[in-house]
């Protein structure tokens, strides 16, 4: 049997196809520092999901370490060049969130063009802030998609069924079709809303930055639920506060929490609807990643054997 360890927490039912599986001495716990790093030289399979920093130095602890798992799809909370140099197989379930992730894009954009949150709040507070929150439709009005795998693609999808005109830019779509656009700059200057899906890299680091959002048109409103770091946050609040966007949405940021003082004042602005990075907490989507894990990883333990 293989000693497992399921840092994060997985659906039910994929923990119980772990354990039906007969290949696996299970533990599961949230561990962190020295207890992580005690753990780990016992442990030949390592299961996280965002919560868990894989580091080099976890990496490094687990002597035995064959395979982690990634029960998600982004694999920046893992430090992919270690376990390459250690020759540990890294899984991920890209695509099992995807829906989630789109759905929350969309919930986002339409918060942010009707004022929900703050007409919420305001109501709560015993306020009626109806002539100070006119909003906008999105029907008719062009939405730039940074990203056309299986989240643009999805949030591309429904945008179409809301009456929104599609454009995307994704150098890795070698295929012509429809929206394409071959240059950022052209999504940036013709787009007015720009939502970003591209995965966290050197190259994707700062991508929206100040001169990124120099291009957008004024009163554009820009979306990440991708990563944080993606989108340049102190050039986005500049862009806020100068007014050459209207709004901006977020659900991920380059620290989380956003305590640090430059991002709590990004939160604090009426033009930024914003949630704690919860783009793939649904039931459903952790039901889907937590199962399509549980049989990768079975089936890599059965090759093994």
């Amino acid at each position: 049997m293989f000693r497992l360890h399921v840092n994060d927490p997985m659906a039910s039912d994929a923990m119980a196809i772990l354990e039906d599986s007969g290949l696996f001495e299970i533990t599961a716990e949230h561990l962190e520092g020295e207890e992580l790093l005690d753990r780990m030289s016992e442990v030949e399979f390592l299961v996280v999901r965002s919560a868990t920093k894989v580091t080099s130095e976890v990496i490094a602890a687990g002597k035995k370490l064959k395979v982690i798992g990634r029960a998600g799809a982004g694999l920046d909370n893992i430090d992919t060049n270690a376990a390459k140099a250690q020759s540990v197989a890294v899984y991920n379930t890209p695509g099992a969130n995807s829906r989630s992730v789109a759905e929350l894009t969309i919930g986002l954009l339409l918060a942010l063009m009707r004022h929900i949150p703050r007409g919420t709040s305001g109501i709560k507070d015993g306020k009626w802030e109806k002539k100070q929150l006119k909003g906008n439709e999105i029907m008719g009005k062009t939405i730039g998609i940074i990203g056309y795998g299986s989240v643009g693609r999805q949030v591309a999808n429904m945008a179409k069924a809301l009456g929104m005109r599609v454009l995307f830019y994704d150098p890795f779509v070698t295929v012509e079709e429809e929206g394409l656009v071959e240059n950022l700059n052209d999504l940036l200057e013709a787009s007015d809303v720009v939502t970003v899906h591209v995965p966290k890299s050197p190259d994707t680091n700062n991508m929206i930055d100040e001169s990124a959002m120099s291009k957008m048109k004024k009163g554009a409103v820009l979306i990440n639920t991708a990563r944080g770091g993606i989108v340049d946050e102190e050039a986005l609040y500049d862009s806020l506060i100068s007014g050459k966007l209207a709004g901006a949405a977020m659900d991920v940021f380059e620290v989380e929490p956003p305590t640090d003082e430059l991002r709590r004042r990004l939160v604090g602005l009426d033009n930024v609807v914003c949630t704690p990075h919860i783009g793939a907490s649904t039931v459903e989507a952790q039901q889907r990643v937590g199962l399509e894990m549980a049989r990768i990883l079975v089936d890599v333990a059965k090759s093994m054997i």
